[in-house]
């Protein structure tokens, strides 16, 4: 049995240069993951099965087509490799701007490429034609994307550095962020992540302006150095300057919220 953690995705900085031609936007975002995420387990079988656990299961089931399935089947059309049993524990809430499907969808191509021996490199375009972000949630490492995010620039992270997740509960489409955007370039990006933005803020409070609120509460805490929301939301994060001060914040969490206490890779 193979075990892969579908690490949570965060976007560092999010910047929408452009509406392109193919119905997607042109982007530039700065790629980050934390250690913890879904778990998914991926062993042969003679059928192919799949199961789901954890908390926010229940929001996935009776989907026989998701990514995780899409991924499993475009391995085997490339690559062979016969019937897979897979589990996914889902410890991640949906629709909530941290990778969620699309990490997923990037943990079932690293199983299935360990278990048959095919190496990461190979595996790219598979992701890419899966979404925007499974190319960057399959190399799972600190990186600038661009184009929709498929095309990656591994560059230095800050491993260690404490995380808190948080989102108030709500799931947000990021097709009806998307069309909220106001359509303005507002410059491009920069490896100091400081400096950056996410553009998707401003229409993603127009969807669920709970986000606003979060934010307000991640500002106010204490030993914060970045603090940003992830995606198109509505989950948002902070990044710490210890551990002390992240685990301080983790334990005012409003109640109702869900929030994740762990640190970048």
């Amino acid at each position: 049995m193979i075990t892969e953690i579908a690490r949570a995705k965060l976007n560092l900085a999010l910047h929408v240069r452009a509406r392109r031609p193919d119905g997607y936007h042109e982007l530039e975002t700065l790629f980050a993951f934390v250690e913890d995420g879904d778990v998914l387990q991926v062993e042969p079988a003679d059928t192919d099965s799949f199961a789901l656990t954890g908390p926010f299961a229940a929001a996935l089931a009776g989907e026989a087509d998701n990514l995780v399935t899409r991924a499993a089947t475009r391995f085997r059309e490339a690559f062979g490799g016969g019937g897979h049993a897979i589990t996914l524990d889902k410890r991640l809430p949906v629709a909530s701007g941290i990778g969620g499907g699309s990490a997923d969808a990037g943990a079932t191509l690293r199983a299935l490429g360990r278990l048959h021996g095919v190496p990461l490199g190979e595996m790219f375009d598979i992701a890419a034609a899966l979404g925007s972000d499974v190319p960057a949630c399959l190399l799972g490492e600190t990186a600038i994307g661009r184009g929709r995010g498929e095309r990656l620039e591994p560059v230095p992270g800050l491993p260690g550095m404490p995380v808190l997740l948080v989102n108030p509960d709500v799931a947000v489409s990021t097709a009806e962020v998307f069309t909220r955007w106001d359509g303005i370039d507002r410059g491009p990006l920069t490896p100091d992540p400081m400096l950056g933005r996410n553009d998707l803020y401003a229409p993603a409070r127009l969807v669920a302006p709970v986000i606003e609120t979060v934010m307000a509460w991640l500002d106010a805490q204490k030993g914060v150095t970045l603090a940003r929301m992830s995606g198109s939301g509505a989950t948002c994060f902070a990044l710490f300057d210890s551990k002390a001060a992240r685990a301080a914040a983790a334990a005012g969490v409003p109640q109702g919220w869900w929030h994740l206490e762990t640190r970048l890779v």
